[in-house]
């Protein structure tokens, strides 16, 4: 059996580069909210029925899952930082990026039919 090894109090300035971070994720995310709800309350109902409402959903998921997923990435960075082991990959770049293109096309796609 292995021993994990031992616990060291990281450099401050990689816990609070850590930290802003986590702070930016958070950010993202409620201005995800904030667009979301902003469609859904003052964008003009596009030529296809419910369209608004699928694109402020879609940006409300989104902020959903980037808040969700940032206090584990920080935890997960944390605890990397204080045992040496090399940081995490995360997923949560991707998967911001390819949502916030759907919702590009999507509204790209909405607007051109009128």
């Amino acid at each position: 059996m292995t021993a994990e090894p031992p616990d060291q109090e990281p450099d401050y300035r990689f816990t609070l580069a850590n930290e802003r971070t986590f702070l930016a994720w958070i950010r993202t995310a409620l201005g995800l909210l904030a667009a979301g709800v902003a469609v859904r309350q003052f964008v003009p109902p596009f030529a296809v029925p419910g369209a608004t409402t699928v694109l402020a959903l879609a940006c409300i998921i989104l902020a959903a899952i980037v808040a969700a997923s940032s206090f584990p990435r920080w935890r997960r960075a944390q605890q990397a930082m204080r045992t040496g082991a090399a940081l995490p990959h995360s997923p949560m770049v991707a998967v911001l990026a390819a949502g916030v293109l759907f919702m590009a096309l999507l509204a790209a796609v909405l607007v051109l039919l009128g």
